[in-house]
């Protein structure tokens, strides 16, 4: 009998990691393409001015004043650029607020916010493509420190 129970319960919790391990890919928050392939940026560039520009700038530059609060509360856009803070989250973070919004995990709870959940819009490749048209927009420096940061948030 107890041999039984060790059977079952291993065979549950198998179940619940490969669940999870599958939904964590087929969501497509897995580890990220190769975001330097001159293909991706160039496709990323397009889809970009199509859904991010009127917002974020076609310059990346984010919109005015994007530290404070707007008269509704919520915050402006800010830029994606070196002066902005994008390359300070992981690309697995970037994919889950672009395809999810900013909704828990990727933000607070409650917090609300312009930025629109794009899963419905763009394919799971589309906003990896965008990644990359933004990443290769930074500067060598920029670049390096979220490779670097990017690196030790991986488990």
């Amino acid at each position: 009998m107890k041999r039984w129970v060790t059977i079952t319960a291993a065979v549950g919790v198998s179940a619940l990691v490969g669940s999870a391990l599958y939904f964590y890919h087929a969501i497509g928050v897995g580890r990220a393409p190769n975001l330097r392939e001159p293909q991706r940026i160039a496709a990323g560039k397009s889809i970009y001015e199509r859904h991010c520009a009127s917002c974020h700038g076609t310059n990346l530059e984010g919109q005015p004043n994007w530290t404070s609060r707007l008269p509704n509360g919520r915050m402006p856009a800010p830029p994606h650029d070196d002066s902005g803070h994008t390359w300070h989250h992981s690309n697995e973070v970037l994919f889950g607020l672009t395809k999810f919004g900013i909704q828990p995990p990727y933000g607070p709870a409650g917090y609300s916010s312009d930025m629109p959940a794009f899963a419905r819009t763009l394919s799971d490749d589309d906003i990896w493509n965008v990644l990359a048209f933004i990443q290769s927009r930074w500067s060598a420096q920029v670049r390096t420190r979220h490779d670097r940061l990017h690196a030790e948030q991986r488990p």
